[in-house]
């Protein structure tokens, strides 16, 4: 909160990502590897 009002920037960008990233676990609900979780989550995201 103390961050919107000295800098006028909130953590919107952050909040958005993160959902994405739920949304990606839900649809690969059952994936053992986390190691393709990960890398496939890179692929996609970055």
């Amino acid at each position: 909160i103390l961050n919107y009002f000295n800098n006028r920037s909130t953590n919107a960008s952050a909040e958005a990502f993160n959902a994405k990233i739920k949304a990606f676990r839900a649809s690969a609900r059952g994936v053992r590897d986390i190691n393709f979780f990960l890398f496939r989550l890179h692929k996609i995201y970055a």
